[in-house]
Parts: C-alpha cells; sequence; structure tokens
C-alpha cells in the first residue's frame, strides 16, 4: 500500500507539472501567430521599459523572469531606473543589450540565455526582420512576441496588457490593469461628449529641449491622440502622417496654439547640457520649473497664446511608452477645461495605481505647469 502510494503521489505530481504548463498560441499585435509555452520562466525584453507593464502583473518581483534586456531604462529614465534598483539590486547585474534598430542587439547572447519568449516593441519589428534575427530565434525553438505600448498604444495598449497576462499566467490580474485604466479614461470622454465645451488648440512637443531644433510631435496616435481624448486639439495631426514627426517653428506659430504640453524627462545620458525638463520620479521641481521658462523663449514660442496666457506644461516623457497613459488624459484635461474637470486628481490616480500594480512608492514630479507655484 505505500508503494501504490508512492506510485499515485509521483502520478498525480506529474499531472500537476503538465497542467501548470501549456503550450498556448498568442497572436501578437502584429497579426503573427506563436507559440509559447507558459507561463514563461525565462524573459528577455526587447526593450527594457516594457518592465512598466510587466510590473503590473509580476508585482511582487517585475524583474523574476527576466533573463536579459535592453539597456534603454537606465538611460531614458535614471530616476525610474534606480527606484527599482534599490528594491531589487540585482537588476544591475542582467545581461544587457543595445538596440536593434540601430544594431547593437546580440542575437547570439540572446540564444546563449534560453529564455522562454523574447518580448519586443513592435517598432523594432522592420529591423529584426531585415538582419534575420526572427528566423534565427525561430531555428532555435525560441518564440518572439511584439506588443506595444508606444507605436499605436491606445489601440495596442489593451491587447499587448493581455498578451502580458497570457504569458505570465496572470490574465485575471492584466484583466483588473485594463478595467482600471478603460474606467479612468471613459469618465474624461463621457463627461466631455456630454459637455462638448471648446476645444483648446494643442501644441505637443516631444521630448522638448532635447536638442536646439524645433520641433518634434505626434502626429494621429500616442500623445496626439491623447491630447485629442483630453478635449484638445492636436495642431500636428494634419501635418504628420504617423505616429511621430517634426513640425517646422514657422507651423507653431502659424496655428498660434492656446495651450503648450511638452514631454521631459532626465536625459543626460542621451543629449548632456540640452534644454530637456527632468520631470519624473522624484523630480526637482525648482529645476524643471526653471528649464521650462526657458522653453518659452524660443522665438517660435514668445508670440504664442500659450505662451502669452500661461497654458504652458510639462508632462513626463514615458507616458509614451507605457500603460499609464489614462494618468496624462486626465492631467491634459484638466489643464484644457479646469472647470470641467476639477474634481480629477490625476496624482492620486497615479498613487493608487502605483499602491494597486507596482512594487514601488509613488513619488510625485511628473507634471509641471508655468502656473504652478516656483517651490511646488
Amino acid at each position: 500500500m505505500k508503494i501504490f502510494g508512492a506510485i499515485a503521489a509521483v502520478t498525480m505530481l506529474v499531472a500537476g507539472s503538465v497542467q501548470a504548463a501549456e503550450t498556448v498560441t498568442i497572436t501578437d499585435v502584429t497579426g503573427r501567430e506563436v507559440s509559447v509555452n507558459v507561463p514563461v520562466e525565462h524573459v528577455i525584453l526587447g526593450e527594457g521599459r516594457l518592465v512598466y507593464g510587466l510590473a503590473t502583473l509580476d508585482t511582487e518581483n517585475p524583474f523574476a523572469r527576466v533573463v536579459g534586456w535592453r539597456d534603454d531604462l537606465e538611460k531614458a529614465d535614471p530616476e525610474g531606473f534606480e527606484i527599482y534598483a534599490a528594491k531589487y539590486p540585482k537588476i544591475k547585474d542582467l545581461p544587457t543589450f543595445g538596440g536593434v534598430k540601430d544594431g547593437s542587439f546580440d542575437v547570439e547572447q540572446t540564444i546563449s540565455l534560453q529564455p522562454d519568449v523574447v518580448i519586443m516593441n513592435v517598432e523594432s519589428k522592420a529591423a529584426t526582420e531585415d538582419a534575420g534575427f526572427d528566423e534565427k530565434l525561430e531555428a532555435v525553438g525560441i518564440p518572439l512576441v511584439y506588443i506595444d505600448f508606444r507605436d499605436a498604444p491606445m489601440k495596442n495598449t489593451e491587447t499587448s496588457m493581455r498578451i502580458l497576462g497570457k504569458l505570465t499566467g496572470k490574465e485575471d490580474r492584466a484583466e483588473e490593469f485594463i478595467k482600471f485604466r478603460a474606467d479612468h479614461i471613459k469618465v474624461i470622454t463621457d463627461r466631455l461628449a456630454k459637455a462638448n465645451p471648446e476645444k483648446p488648440k494643442v501644441f505637443i512637443e516631444r521630448a522638448a529641449g532635447y536638442s536646439e531644433e524645433c520641433c518634434m510631435s505626434f502626429g494621429n496616435e500616442n500623445f496626439g491622440t491623447m491630447v485629442e481624448m483630453a478635449g484638445g486639439i492636436n495642431i500636428a495631426a494634419d501635418i504628420i502622417p504617423g505616429t511621430f514627426g517634426t513640425i517646422n517653428p514657422e507651423q507653431v506659430v502659424a496655428s498660434n496654439p492656446d495651450q503648450f504640453v511638452g514631454t521631459g524627462g532626465d536625459w543626460e545620458a542621451y543629449a548632456p547640457g540640452m534644454g530637456w525638463v527632468p520631470v519624473g520620479p522624484g523630480a526637482d521641481m525648482v529645476e524643471a520649473r526653471r528649464k521650462m521658462v526657458a522653453l518659452t523663449e524660443r522665438p517660435a514660442f514668445r508670440g504664442i497664446k500659450a505662451t502669452q496666457n500661461g497654458n504652458i506644461h510639462i508632462v513626463w516623457h514615458q507616458f509614451y511608452n507605457s500603460p499609464y497613459q489614462f494618468v496624462v488624459i486626465e492631467q491634459m484635461a484638466k489643464w484644457f477645461h479646469p472647470d470641467l474637470f476639477g474634481d480629477i486628481n490625476p496624482e492620486e490616480s497615479f498613487r493608487e495605481l502605483h499602491e494597486r500594480f507596482l512594487p514601488i512608492d509613488y513619488q510625485p514630479g511628473y507634471f509641471i505647469s508655468i502656473k504652478d507655484s516656483a517651490t511646488n
């Protein structure tokens, strides 16, 4: 009977193991069907900032599955990187990669780490295929999945979160986050639809002050769409045909926007000494304000309505590459229509997101407006 019991126990253990892992077909944001054994235990992130999404699911330790990642988080969001590194110091020892688009991604190193899946942002797809990386990974049985929080995030964020949920076995958690995000956005869009207020013309400058040239912006996606959802008119929508592009200073002057929103961050690693506004977790808001004011002194901005009326704002750039977009939609709606959204508190919304879904504490510093107190 003891032998029979032992055999039964082993049988149950094996059965349980079989049930714990299964092969599923995932349709990624490009429409590719990919077979993956889930839940995955070893993941390579083709972009470090994909951890913004992963952290909402693997809240106890967003890096538990990560065996390698691109080196962009430390450069693009150094404050965020250090906050995560303080809690998870081993992330500084994770193998890092360069980018596929700049030719510094090491596919052989990727293969050597034996990941269960490689997750990449969709804009790297063309470069990945041109270099034949997809074929090399497929040849050794490593699935490649594309998600998207940047190219068309207002279209693809929910799909991307569901893909991450399927990969990690955290599908219920993914749905909880999706609902939380959607509910916040719906409050804004429903109220705007009902009130139908006059919409201000808005110029959204991507990475304002990053270089001496003006002006990077957004077309009909990403922040361009978020401006529209917040009750504004994106002046670059008819000028830039895709998600990203540039308009010239003369077009800014001719459009004479009512509101200016620039994106900012600490980019000393990318553009040392330039005029970018260093907003982000725990930012020095006095320094951020100083650099924000300097942006308005550029020739194209001195006479526009936004400057004359003090409607100059800066938001954290990484809202454009994370699933947290609802927070900046709330903030822009509050700036564009203060009477309509006086009860909305984006800081508290972002704090709640941290408390419910993220393993790190919320630190203010993600937004600043020229009308704010200089000591905020």
